[in-house]
Formats: C-alpha cells, structure tokens, sequence
C-alpha cells in the first residue's frame, strides 16, 4: 500500500459520521446493508450518507454491490487489513509487540 492509499483511508476514517458507518459495517460484517438502512441508523439525510458512503468506496475501505435497485454496503477485509498492515508494518517497522511490552514498562 503506498503512503497516498494509506492517507486517502485515514482520511475518510477521520470524519464522525465516516467513522459511524465504518463501525456499523464492520459490526455487521461479512453481511451488507443498504444506504437507505444505513442512513436510517445513523440518523442521516440519505444523500447526505451516499457521499460518505463512497468517500469510504474510494479509500478502499468498504465495497458494493447492486442488488436490484439497491446498492448494498459492506466492509472491504482486504482493504482494511491493506491499511492496518501499513500502520504496523511499514510506519512501525513491525515492532508493535516490542512498542507495547516499552509502554507496560513506563507505566
């Protein structure tokens, strides 16, 4: 994953709402749902939820799929695992273990 990719999914992890929707999804994974259910949870306008929900497409976070007239949202796994593997591996240098077992001694 290169910096820009992780940067596009940090950033659309960083909004309120996004961060609601990417929370919702992954409770309900592997199932999907529809924007309309979505927005309904959540307390959204739907056109409100459908930019949000393809803000979240295009970081590679979630994906869709058409289902008669409906688009139906799930999480991504390979995207979200894509961006934890850039946090722990390449910002980290893949020392999370090591970086945890310093904080429990300065504590």
């Amino acid at each position: 994953m290169s910096s820009l990719q992780a940067l596009a999914g940090y950033s659309a992890l960083a909004h309120p709402l996004r961060l609601a929707l990417f929370r919702e999804l992954s409770a309900r994974a592997p199932m999907s749902a529809p924007a309309g259910e979505l927005a309904i949870k959540l307390q959204t306008p739907p056109s409100t939820m459908t930019g949000h929900l393809q803000t979240l497409e295009r970081a590679g976070l979630i994906k869709a799929k058409r289902r008669a007239r409906y688009r139906l949202y799930s999480l991504d796994p390979t995207g979200v695992q894509y961006l934890m593997d850039y946090l722990t591996d390449d910002c980290l240098g893949g020392r999370l273990e090591k970086l945890l077992s310093l904080s429990d001694e300065l504590v």
